[in-house]
């Protein structure tokens, strides 16, 4: 019988919500960019489904001028920390193109 303890439930919860925020981050760099979350995340991924996750919050991003200053290290480490490393590297393309 396959059943998840509390402790694991917990564990999975905590990820989740830590991989939520972690979209976030990258979200509200992208809007205070001006770029498209959605756009770079195809180009890094590109066949994959859409990522409801994303989708879902880019709901909770703020304008770029409500929003407190992400650092593109920030932004980065974070995509890294998940294993996001196709996504850091499209990132990383648009902070050497911007700051050319």
């Amino acid at each position: 019988m396959n059943t998840v303890n509390e402790k694991d439930k917990q564990v999975i919860e905590s990820y989740q919500n830590d991989e939520k925020m972690m979209i976030l981050i990258y979200s509200q760099w992208c809007i205070n960019n001006e770029l498209d979350p959605v756009e770079l995340y195809e180009k890094a991924y590109p066949g994959q489904l859409k990522n409801n996750a994303l989708i879902e919050i880019i709901e909770e991003t703020v304008p770029a001028k409500e929003s407190a200053e992400i650092t593109d290290q920030t932004v980065l480490n974070v995509l890294q920390l998940f294993g996001n490393d196709d996504l850091a590297f499209i990132v990383q393309e648009h902070i050497e193109k911007r700051d050319n």
